[in-house]
């Protein structure tokens, strides 16, 4: 007898078998799956198996197979009268003691972006007198992401490494991201994958700055009528052609009834079992509970798979934190803004990516008329790399399944005799991957992926029966 109990988010998935249930694929999960991104709830491939859903104590037998679970944590919104100074104040103790637990005295390797989470991070760790190396990258023939984070390295004194994602690393990677990941995420997201024995190099553990982004911001949706729910929820969570790729395979399979009116009362009833009242935080809450630990967690095994890693966010103190916190005070990012500011003037002077070309201090001036110098700059920047032929990358995709050697990987994968033969019929793979290359490749570039990953969960399937 095994128990188990799973933290608020968890940053892996726990597989248990279930009594009763045959080791069938699991069609309806896997129709989900394609629309979305990841699996939802406690979903996977199979009938008989399933993962431990957050913030629960599992008994387990000796088989595997679970026998009780009960929630020890519950979402929950309790805002308490308190002022942004407070919030601040509470932020940075809290905070600052995660890090220095998790880190403790060892080589930290931090991921630096544009943006705000990881700059929190940096200003707490130069606080804290770290071993910090950075690095950041970019995209080859793509948005120069490293220049804002080498300049926050500069301030904060740290090393810093920049690294391009290349075109096409993805063919010599698959088969050991499957083996990562488990084929429970499309391979095109994990874009560290084409970097990552380069910056497992540059210390002991890893500082990451995963859904500081969700916890502290809010959608400010709580005027929202709750018939206007499931519209906003289903457009957060399915991605462009999924929906399609689903209904498609839905009927591929020959599943009775409606994948569409299958999946919003599913996305229902788990909207509806969170007794939050304000929907802002219950919408956060949401995301934590089904979101964070079936997709963004999905692809922590990367770096897992090299070194240690730490995730301050992630930290059960914070999430039972951020239940408390006013939903005044998380919108627009406050807190951290806050922070980086009280802590480190240098890195707040340093431009916030999101808001370019302004920063912390200057942010708000992220409108028009006051932006429309940077505008016009950006604009003529792409015009002119249009007229030389310069294709502007965006997208991981882009470099993974554009031109001809990764196009000719891409149909290698996806029609595969027994893949075609075995699983999904040909004719509809030849229908997404003809939209993706004739109609709007912006749109089917979800889809390919998920085919890509369901004809490489195939093959591992097939090599596991063997």
């Amino acid at each position: 007898m095994q128990v188990i109990k799973t933290p608020i988010i968890p940053h892996k998935q726990t597989f248990v078998k279930v009594k009763n249930k045959e080791h069938e694929l699991d069609f309806k999960a896997i129709c989900v799956f394609t629309a979305l991104g990841f699996f939802l709830d406690d979903d996977t491939y199979w009938l008989d198996t399933k993962v431990l859903q957050p913030a629960t104590i599992n008994t387990i037998d000796n088989n595997g197979f679970l026998i009780d679970s009960k929630k020890w944590f519950q979402w929950h919104y309790s805002p308490r009268e308190m002022s942004i100074d407070d919030a601040t104040l509470e932020f940075t103790n809290l905070f600052e003691t995660i890090i220095k637990e998790q880190v403790s005295d060892q080589k930290v390797i931090l991921p630096l972006s544009g943006g705000l989470d990881s700059r929190t991070q940096a200003v707490a760790l130069h606080k804290l007198n770290a071993e910090v190396r950075s690095y950041s990258y970019s995209f080859l023939n793509g948005y120069k992401e490293s220049k804002i984070s080498k300049k926050l390295a500069k301030v904060l004194n740290f090393q810093f490494e920049e690294y391009t994602i290349p075109k096409g690393y993805l063919w010599d990677a698959i088969d050991e991201l499957a083996g990562i990941n488990k084929c429970y995420s499309e391979f095109t997201h994990p874009r560290q994958m084409a970097v990552i024995n380069e910056i497992a190099e540059l210390g002991e553990v890893f500082s990451l700055g995963h859904w500081g982004d969700v916890l502290f911001d809010s959608d400010q949706i709580n005027k929202i009528e709750d018939a206007e729910i499931m519209t906003l929820l289903t457009k957060k969570v399915i991605k462009k052609g999924g929906l399609e790729l689903a209904e498609n395979l839905w009927a591929n399979w020959q599943i009775e009834g409606n994948f569409k009116n299958y999946l919003n009362e599913r996305l229902l009833s788990l909207w509806n079992n969170i007794k939050i009242d304000n929907n802002s935080a219950k919408m956060r809450a949401f995301k934590s509970l089904y979101w964070a630990p079936r997709w963004t967690s999905i692809n922590l095994a990367v770096f897992e798979h090299k070194n240690p890693i730490t995730l301050p966010y992630y930290d059960d103190r914070m999430c039972e934190f951020i239940c408390t916190i006013p939903e005044s005070l998380l919108a627009d990012r406050k807190i951290q803004i806050e922070y980086i500011k009280n802590n480190s003037k240098e890195a707040a002077n340093v431009i916030w990516q999101d808001k370019r070309p302004f920063n912390l201090f200057t942010y708000h001036w992220h409108k028009f008329p006051y932006n429309l110098p940077y505008r016009i700059q950006s604009k003529l920047f792409r015009v002119v790399n249009l007229i030389l032929g310069r294709k502007h990358v965006q997208r991981n995709w882009e470099l993974q399944f554009l031109g001809n050697k990764n196009e000719q990987q891409l149909k290698k994968a996806i029609f595969d005799a027994e893949f075609t033969k075995g699983f999904i019929s040909k004719t509809l793979i030849s229908k997404f991957y003809t939209n993706f290359k004739n109609t709007d490749a912006v749109v089917y570039s979800h889809p390919l992926a998920m085919l890509l990953t369901l004809a490489t969960f195939f093959k591992q399937s097939q090599k596991n029966e063997d």
